[in-house]
Parts: C-alpha cells; sequence; structure tokens
C-alpha cells in the first residue's frame, strides 16, 4: 500500500502559527471543491439528484468537516485532501439512505475501500464525463449512439479495475492516494489504472472508426 511521508500543503496549512484553523479549512476546501463536485457527480443516483445537487452535499459535508476538524488535526490518519474526500462521500451515502432508502439497488451499490464503503460511480455518469469534459482517452467525441456501447463496456469491467479507473483518470487521484483509497499495493493500482485505461481506449477506438 502507499506511505504516507509526502508533505501534505493542506494540513501544514491547517497548522500555521497564528492561523486560524476555521478560515483556513475554508480555504483549503474552496481549493479542492471542483475535485469533491467531480466525486460526487460521478457517484450520485439519478433517484437522488431529483432531490438534491451535488453542491447541497458539499454544504453538508462541509458542515461535518468543520465540526470534526479539531479531532482531525490531533491526529490526522490521513491525508486532508483524502480525509475530505472521505466525510463526502460519507455524507452522499447518508443522504442516499434519507432520501432513496436502502431497498433500491442502486443506492446499495458500493465499492469497499480501506476505511469503509464508497457509493460507486455510475456507468451513465463515467460516459456523461467522457462526453462533456473531453478527457477521452483516444479524444473520441462521444455521440449519443456511442453510449449504449460504452456504458455496457464500462460495466463488463472488473468493479474494482473500473474504481481505479474513476479514482485515477475521473478524480486525479495519485496512484499512491489510489492504492490507499482501495487498500491495495501501489503497483496493483498502477496495472490495474493500465488495464482499463487500455480498455476504455479500445473501445473508443473502435467506435470512432466504425463511426460515420
Amino acid at each position: 500500500m502507499s506511505s504516507d511521508s509526502a508533505p501534505d500543503e493542506d494540513l501544514d496549512a491547517l497548522r500555521s502559527p497564528g492561523v486560524d484553523p476555521n478560515q483556513a479549512l475554508a480555504s483549503r476546501f474552496e481549493h479542492h471543491r471542483a475535485r469533491l463536485l467531480r466525486m460526487v457527480e460521478l457517484r450520485m443516483d439519478p433517484a437522488l439528484r431529483q432531490r438534491v445537487n451535488a453542491s447541497d452535499v458539499l454544504q453538508e459535508a462541509y458542515l461535518e468537516i468543520n465540526n470534526r476538524l479539531g479531532s482531525y488535526l490531533e491526529d490526522p490518519q490521513m491525508p486532508f485532501f483524502l480525509w475530505i474526500r472521505f466525510i463526502t462521500a460519507q455524507r452522499l451515502l447518508k443522504l442516499y439512505r434519507f432520501h432513496v432508502g436502502t431497498k433500491k439497488r442502486d443506492v446499495r451499490r458500493q465499492v469497499v475501500a480501506q476505511r469503509g464503503a464508497f457509493p460507486e460511480a455510475t456507468s451513465v455518469a463515467l460516459v456523461d464525463q467522457l462526453a462533456q469534459s473531453g478527457i477521452s482517452p483516444s479524444g473520441v467525441v462521444v455521440e449519443s449512439e456511442m453510449r449504449v456501447q460504452l456504458q455496457a463496456a464500462l460495466d463488463e469491467m472488473n468493479p474494482i479495475d473500473r474504481e481505479v479507473l474513476v479514482l485515477r483518470h475521473y478524480e486525479e487521484l495519485s496512484n499512491a492516494e489510489t492504492a490507499r483509497e482501495l487498500g491495495i499495493h501501489e503497483d496493483a493500482a498502477s496495472k490495474r489504472y493500465i488495464r482499463a485505461l487500455g480498455r476504455l481506449r479500445t473501445v473508443l477506438e473502435r467506435m470512432s472508426s466504425d463511426g460515420p
């Protein structure tokens, strides 16, 4: 698994002498807002989207993060970003259960990580990211007629491989962060990412060649 020896600029900022931790928290949270929003959008069930939006999830997560900041600073067990990401994901799960309940299958789908269960990124959300962000491995523009094929390919992936792809390619976590989140060795995370990325690239290139 990954090492925690790398410096944590966020934690250093929060612990700087003479700095108000609450003000520093607001600044660091805002710095990471875009990444947190992307994580929530990838993992939000469509049924929940009808009731709340990603910004609502972040607002609730921030309140919990603020309340728990003192305990975190006394004994940080993980880098700051992974900590606020973890709390945000757990808040998303709580909102699932409150608004949608636990009987719906999609709500129960989770990927087991080192420190608990995270809501799984849906293949629909992944396809939307490819279509909207232009960060597909092959540069292919995902047209509506390609979505079914691409979604099927993503659904057929090993769940851990797909999660590695999400963490590395969409959430932009480092290989070390990805390994830590999934509780696997860094070399295993790297191999899974290469395999998943290659499979996705193959599908996209095939769809491009079959296009008009």
